[in-house]
């Protein structure tokens, strides 16, 4: 296979998403500068939840936690009553 038919398949292999120019690595250079690059991402937003929204979104989590949290008292409790009839 030529390097002729080698199509661009897309592949980044230039973005740096950490600088390995770390202090005790064997290819550390301390007289590289630390360029800063303006981000192509955007700045993260907090965003400002009510506090309806706040305990909507509590309530959300306990109802998606709530199946297992039974489901483990069931199989405490079946296994609770299976060694009182076994030891009892």
């Amino acid at each position: 296979m030529s390097r002729k038919n080698k199509k661009d398949d897309g592949l980044d292999t230039e973005t740096t998403i950490v600088d390995m120019n770390v202090e005790g690595f064997k290819w550390y250079n301390p007289t590289v500068k630390k360029q800063k690059k303006p981000s192509d991402q955007p700045k993260t937003v907090r965003h400002s939840v009510s506090r309806k929204e706040y305990w909507q979104m509590v309530r959300g989590a306990f109802a998606a936690i709530m199946p297992f949290v039974l489901i483990v008292l069931v199989v405490f409790g079946v296994l609770g009553l299976l060694a009182y009839l076994w030891l009892g």
